[in-house]
C-alpha cells in the first residue's frame, strides 16, 4: 500500500485517488501522518481491508513530505563505490559514513527550491521509514522494523560541506528543501510484491540523464545499515534514512557541474514513484 501527506492528513492511495485515513477510520487513526507509526501494526491491519471506493482525486503539487516530522533523520555517505570513485574519496566495504540531515530541510515531492549558492549538488536517494523502535537489531530482523521506502533527494551544498578543516556534511546538506521526499511511503510489502531485488534509481536535470543506478550496488545493504545504526541510536518510529546515491553527482564531474536558477531536477525510482522540482535565485530574508 501506499501512505502520503496530502494538505497535512494521512492518506491512502489508491492510482489517481486518495482515502483520508482519519475520516474513513471514523477516528482510530489521527489526521496527523507522524500518528501512524507508533501504531504501525494496528494501521496496516485496518489499511489492509480497505479499498479505493470512496477515495477522492488529488493532485500531486498538494502532496507533503510523507513523514514530515521524523524524530532523527540518517543519512549516509559513499555508500556507491562508484560515487566515491567520482568524488576522489575511499569507501570502506564495512563502515557507514554517517552524517544526519537536519529535519529542517524536508519538503515534499514538488515545487521549488531556492538555492543557497554556486556549488548546489544533486544526489537520488532511497530513503527508509522506521517503523517500530529498534535497538541493538539483528540484520536478519531489520525489515521487520521498516515501514517502508520513499524517494529522497538529498541535495548538497558542496562549498558549506567542504568548508573548514572539518568537512561540514550535516550542515552543507540541511538547507530549506535539501531534502525532499515522496511521493508516497511504499510498504515492505509492494516492495517484495514486485518481485524484484533491485530498484532502479534515476535522476534528470532539464531532462538530461545524470544519474541511472540500481539499489543492489550499495555497498552496505538496508539490513546491514540498519543493524549498524541500531547498535549505537534507537531508531524510532518514523525515523529516515537516507541510504547513499549512485555515481553521477555535479561535484565528480570534470569539470564540476552544478545546479543553476532555473533548472528542473527530476528524481526517479521505479515502482516508488517521482518528484520534480525547480531551482530558483537565492532569496534573503530581513534585507541581507
Amino acid at each position: 500500500m501506499r501512505i502520503a501527506n496530502l494538505n497535512g492528513r494521512a492518506q491512502l492511495l489508491f492510482g489517481t485517488g486518495a482515502l483520508d485515513i482519519a475520516e474513513a477510520s471514523q477516528g482510530e487513526f489521527g489526521p496527523d501522518p507522524m500518528s501512524l507509526y507508533p501504531q504501525w501494526a494496528q494501521f496496516l491491519a485496518w489499511a489492509g481491508r480497505q479499498n479505493g471506493d470512496h477515495a477522492t482525486q488529488y493532485r500531486v503539487d498538494e502532496l507533503g513530505a510523507p513523514v514530515p516530522r521524523p524524530r532523527q533523520v540518517f543519512a549516509i555517505g559513499l555508500n556507491y563505490a562508484e560515487h566515491a570513485a567520482e568524488t576522489g574519496m575511499s569507501a570502506g566495504p564495512d563502515v557507514p559514513a554517517l552524517f544526519t540531515k537536519f529535519a529542517a530541510s524536508l519538503t515534499g515531492p514538488t515545487g521549488s527550491v531556492d538555492l543557497s549558492g554556486p556549488s548546489v549538488d544533486w544526489e537520488v536517494e532511497l530513503v527508509v521509514v522506521i517503523a517500530r523502535e529498534a535497538t541493538r537489531v539483528h540484520a536478519r530482523d531489520a525489515w521487520s522494523h521498516v515501514a517502508g521506502v520513499t524517494v529522497g533527494q538529498d541535495y548538497s551544498d558542496r562549498d558549506v560541506q567542504m568548508s573548514g578543516e572539518c568537512p561540514q556534511f550535516s550542515l552543507g546538506k540541511s538547507f530549506p528543501g535539501y531534502g525532499p521526499t515522496g511521493p508516497a511511503l511504499v510498504t515492505v510489502d509492494e516492495i517484495e510484491a514486485m518481485q524484484t531485488e533491485a530498484l532502479r534509481l534515476r535522476c534528470w536535470i532539464n531532462d538530461e540523464l545524470v544519474q541511472d543506478g540500481t539499489t543492489d550496488q550499495m555497498l552496505i545493504p538496508v539490513p546491514q545499515l540498519v543493524e549498524r545504526i541500531s547498535a549505537v541510536c534507537t531508531l524510532h518510529p518514523g525515523d529516515l534514512i537516507f541510504t547513499g546515491t549512485p555515481a553521477g553527482v555535479g561535484m565528480g564531474r570534470t569539470p564540476a557541474r552544478y545546479l543553476q536558477p532555473g533548472d528542473t531536477v527530476r528524481t526517479r525510482i521505479d515502482g516508488i514513484g517521482e518528484m520534480i522540482h525547480t531551482f530558483t535565485s537565492p532569496s534573503y530574508v530581513n534585507g541581507n
